[in-house]
């Protein structure tokens, strides 16, 4: 089992990350300050780290300067939104890649395996196995789907609300569950967004028997993938 450790202040936010890793085979450890953060990135237990740009004390910048003079582990760094300083700074550290606060879950592991496959920490064919839902198949390693034999192009939100629903088939998904595990945040009042994009995803599918869509909303609960 891959070994992630996230080095990161906000509690809240590891947490989900953890249980989310945990469900697609990774096993996660969080700390919670820079300094902390160095010394088990360099205690030799884990495969890849995840890592805060924006930490008190330490900032995830030195930290990633101190791990470099070091190790040579692989690190994906956590920036915040629009921060090219950050970014180009952390590259030019020797950060593996990075990827920008908020994102999905969904693309945090979609990073992580890329990573892990061009460092030889993975199988390629592990990290490559796909999601199967009748005439649907995803591949979480490389975020692609094929529908009906055809690929369905689908924008990076919408992958990852797909693949929500994909891995719970046949269940009622709750727009909460939606919006933390494949957005990365909770769902707010008057949020519309997951309503926006599953219809996009609706149209994308086209629709099954008796003029009905494969994605079933319940209102105010949630979405359901069809799984027939």
């Amino acid at each position: 089992m891959t070994r992630v450790l996230l080095v990161d202040d906000d509690r809240e936010l590891t947490a989900m990350l953890a249980e989310y890793l945990a469900r697609e085979g990774f096993q996660a450890q969080a700390v919670h300050d820079g300094q902390q953060g160095e010394t088990e990135a360099l205690s030799g237990q884990y495969d890849i780290i995840v890592l805060d740009v924006m930490m008190p004390r330490l900032s995830g910048i030195e930290v990633l300067r101190r791990i470099r003079a070091r190790s040579q582990i692989p690190v994906l760094l956590l920036t915040a939104r629009g921060d090219n300083v950050d970014r180009i700074a952390g590259l030019e550290l020797g950060a593996d890649d990075y990827v920008p606060k908020p994102s999905s879950p969904g693309e945090l592991v979609a990073r992580l395996r890329a990573i892990l496959r061009r460092t030889g920490t993975i199988r390629q064919e592990s990290a490559q196995e796909a999601l199967v839902c009748g005439d649907l198949s995803l591949n979480a390693g490389t975020r692609t789907a094929i529908w009906k034999g055809v690929p369905l192009d689908l924008t990076g939100t919408e992958f990852s609300l797909l693949e929500e629903l994909v891995r719970h088939a046949g269940q009622l998904v709750s727009k909460q569950q939606l919006s933390l595990n494949a957005l990365g945040r909770p769902l707010t009042r008057f949020d519309r967004r997951i309503d926006v994009h599953i219809s996009s995803i609706r149209q994308k599918l086209g629709l099954r028997g008796a003029n009905q869509s494969w994605i079933v909303s319940v209102r105010g609960q949630g979405y359901q993938l069809v799984s027939e």
